[in-house]
């Protein structure tokens, strides 16, 4: 959820991925365990303390702890940007009708319309917001959460988030992204699907690519994030060389950002300082706007996003084990029913760390990326393709495999419909975004964004099993290129 006016609508290619945002869209193979309703928060790991926790044990129709939440009303900060900066068109409220437990351990937020058709909803804050690692330590949030029941048009304009925000902004609310935001789990329109993203930087462009931010996905199984309960977390660690924040589904970590992925004043201004935590349903907004738009006549109101317990620890070292563990192997499972909208479609091509480089390798199933959006392809064989690529944008692909025998080529199956005069780059790096390439192509219009040809290009020989980053560079701001498919040659 984005918190400032800055967060407009570049193009709707583009806020596709907004919240964007990057990457690892696979859903996982691992074994899901279904849990009740009201289950306790798991047990304190060794090392580490548990500094917040609420499980939601109250009387059915009772409103939160105010002692640790705080509800945020109206449809705006006091002297911030209206509509909470998104676009969103529903006016918060403390009302139990919007915010209330449920008498059986749950916090329900419910959106409604009233016979004007104007819509309602609830948002809650923490009223902490020191929340942050120690020095050489590490801090997990976490919820369990079900999404609202609802799919398909019924759903449309629905937008649920748990996320986090920088200290800094209460009292401000005109200093985002600068300050940091973590979107540790959002959705739209009822899609099987989550986003989690961290927005830092300036806007719009900047170091972190707002509005849209340096984000991932993932599809929820076992049960839709809709049909049940899934655990969201965030893992933000100081005790490695680099500084991470990293993002988890079902105990799962699915999207990490690096400290080093940002210049040291950026990771700064967003990480010096405590978070609050948030908990809210928008109606509308940019990121439903990205995907049909809504809410309209036909969304049904009334469909609650329930919450079975947020949950706060903090390491007291940098040694301990973390709670999560990465999957034992790589996800490949596509939902168990397809969405109804085009952007979340999972990757066709292999998982994760088992890519042949000399197999097409589709654009959409990058790990990580930053400033593209997904849409649907005419190319041969259909699918989507990458799309509203630009100076600075990148997307990574792990574990490509090039064998023993070095490759010499690389080809990439490309479109654009820039105007006459802007062109750019599309690089080969292994390993890291910042290494040297090893081999690029230029690109400038070939007739249209959906005008495909392959174009070749020559690399130095390549062997073993690397990360391959595709980075773009243009000497214009404009986008310039879309990409459908790409591999290798000897």
């Amino acid at each position: 959820m984005r918190p400032t006016s800055g967060r407009g609508r570049q193009s709707v290619r583009r806020a596709v991925i907004a919240a964007l945002s990057s990457v690892a869209v696979a859903a996982a193979t691992a074994a899901v365990v279904t849990l009740p309703a009201n289950a306790a928060a798991p047990p304190v790991p060794s090392g580490w303390s548990q500094v917040f926790l609420d499980e939601f044990n109250g009387a059915a129709g009772s409103g939160v702890n105010t002692a640790d939440w705080q509800y945020t009303t109206g449809t705006s900060y006091p002297g911030g940007p209206a509509g909470f900066g998104t676009g969103e068109v529903e006016t918060m409220t403390a009302d139990t009708a919007n915010v209330s437990l449920d008498g059986a351990g749950n916090l329900r937020i419910t959106p409604r319309r009233d016979a004007a058709g104007n819509w309602t909803s609830g948002r809650v804050e923490t009223k902490r917001s020191d929340f942050q690692p120690p020095p050489g330590g590490k801090l997990r949030t976490e919820a369990r959460i079900q999404m609202p029941e609802v799919t398909g048009a019924a759903a449309k304009g629905y937008w649920p988030a748990f996320w986090m925000l920088g200290a800094p902004y209460r009292g401000n609310w005109w200093n985002w992204p600068g300050i940091g935001e973590l979107d540790i789990m959002e959705n739209v329109q009822g899609i099987n699907n989550e986003w989690a993203t961290m927005h830092c930087g300036t806007s719009p462009g900047g170091p972190c690519n707002e509005t849209t931010g340096i984000g991932g996905q993932r599809v929820c199984t076992g049960t839709t994030c809709q049909g049940g309960f899934h655990t969201y977390a965030v893992e933000w660690d100081r005790s490695t060389a680099v500084e991470e924040m990293r993002f988890s589904l079902d105990g799962v970590n699915f999207h990490t950002v690096r400290a080093d992925q940002v210049d040291a004043t950026t990771w700064a201004n967003a990480t010096n300082h405590g978070y609050f935590i948030i908990l809210n349903v928008a109606m509308g907004g940019a990121f439903p706007d990205a995907f049909g738009g809504g809410p309209d006549a036909g969304t049904q109101p009334g469909h609650p996003m329930v919450v079975d317990y947020v949950s706060v620890l903090r390491s007291t070292g940098g040694t301990s084990s973390p709670p999560t563990t990465p999957p034992s192997t790589p996800p490949t499972t596509p939902p168990t029913t397809p969405p109804t909208t085009p952007p979340t479609t999972p990757p066709t091509t292999p998982p994760p760390g088992n890519r042949d480089a000399y197999s097409a390798i589709q654009a959409e199933s990058y790990d990580s990326q930053s400033g593209t959006s997904r849409e649907t392809t005419t190319d041969t064989g259909g699918g989507q393709d990458l799309t509203t690529i630009g100076n600075g944008d990148w997307a990574q692909y792990k574990g490509v495999d090039f064998g023993t025998g070095a490759a010499t080529q690389f080809y990439g199956r490309v479109a654009g419909g820039a105007a006459g005069g802007v062109s750019g780059l599309v690089e080969v790096r292994l390993d890291s975004r910042t290494n040297a390439p090893v081999g690029s192509f230029a690109v400038a219009g070939t007739g249209g964004w959906q005008s495909w040809r392959t174009v070749p290009a020559n690399i130095t020989g390549v062997t073993g099993r690397h990360d391959v980053y595709l980075t773009f560079t243009s000497g214009q701001p404009a986008d310039y290129v879309n990409l459908n498919w790409f591999d290798f040659g000897h």
